[in-house]
C-alpha cells in the first residue's frame, strides 16, 4: 500500500482553511533542543540579508486537507523553504504556501523516533513532500546521514574527505564539529555562530587595546607623550 494511499484512512481529520496552529511535542532532551536552535539561528544569521527563505523546527507541516492525525507523524525537527516570504509562522501549511514543500529536511535522531525517522517519515519526504535533501543525525551518538532526491528516489549524498556532507539546497556543507550539526562553506571552513563571532571580535578588540597599551608605555619610555601624538 502506498503511503498516500494509507493516508487516506477513516482516522483522516480534514483541516479547515486558515491559520493552523502547530501542534507538536517538545523535543525529547536538551541536546535535541540546542542543536535545533544552532541550526535555525545560524541559518538565520548567515541568511540575515535575504527575505526569501523560512527556517524553523519542530513545526507542524500540513500537507493536505485530509491529513491524518497520527503520532506516527510530527513535524520535522529542522526545515527550509526557500523562495518564500521571510516572516513569522505558527505552523506550515502547504495549500497556503503556493504549494511549496519543504527545500531541505533534517530529523534529529532519538530512541523513540530512530525508526520512524529513517522509514515513515523518510517515504514521506520522498513519495508526498518530494523535498530534495533529506539529513538526520544523533545528537547522542553522532549518526549522520543524507540523502538527496533522484528519480523521485533517495540516494545517499557522498561525504568528501573530511567527512562533510554537501548541500546543494543550502551551497553549504553540513557536518559533525565538536559533537554538533554545524554549516561550514564551500571551502570547508567553519562557519561561526553569532556567539563566536562575538567572542573573536573581543579578543580581537582585546588584542589592539593591549598592543596599543604597550606602544605607549614605550613612548613614555623614549619621553614622548602619547597624548599628543
Amino acid at each position: 500500500m502506498s503511503i498516500a494511499k494509507d493516508f487516506e484512512t477513516t482516522e483522516d481529520v480534514i483541516f479547515p482553511p486558515g491559520d493552523l496552529e502547530s501542534n507538536e511535542p517538545p523535543l525529547e532532551t536538551y541536546l535535541h533542543l540546542q542543536q535545533m536552535l544552532l541550526l535555525i539561528k545560524c541559518l538565520d544569521w548567515w541568511w540575515r540579508d535575504h527575505d526569501n527563505f523560512f527556517a524553523a523546527g519542530n513545526l507542524s507541516i500540513h500537507y493536505s486537507p485530509h491529513q491524518r492525525k497520527s503520532q506516527d507523524f510530527r513535524g520535522p525537527d529542522f526545515f527550509v523553504v526557500l523562495d518564500t516570504e521571510r516572516k513569522p509562522r505558527d505552523s506550515w501549511v502547504v495549500w497556503e504556501e503556493d504549494g511549496k514543500y519543504p527545500n531541505l529536511i533534517i530529523e534529529l535522531l532519538s530512541k523513540s523516533t530512530a525508526t520512524i525517522d529513517k522509514g515513515l517519515k523518510k517515504q514521506i519526504y520522498q513519495d508526498i513532500f518530494r523535498t530534495p535533501e533529506y539529513f538526520w543525525f544523533d545528537p547522542r551518538n553522532l549518526e549522520f546521514a543524507g540523502f538527496i532526491l533522484l528519480g523521485g528516489t533517495y540516494q545517499p549524498i557522498e561525504p568528501n574527505p573530511e567527512g562533510l556532507l554537501w548541500s546543494q539546497q543550502l551551497s553549504l556543507y553540513l557536518g559533525v564539529h565538536e559533537n554538533q550539526l554545524r554549516y561550514f562553506n564551500a571551502e570547508g571552513q567553519l562557519m561561526p555562530t553569532p556567539e563566536e563571532i562575538a567572542l573573536s571580535e573581543a579578543e580581537h578588540a582585546e588584542q589592539e587595546r593591549q598592543k596599543a597599551e604597550r606602544l605607549a608605555a614605550k613612548l613614555r619610555e623614549l619621553g614622548v607623550d602619547p597624548d599628543t601624538i
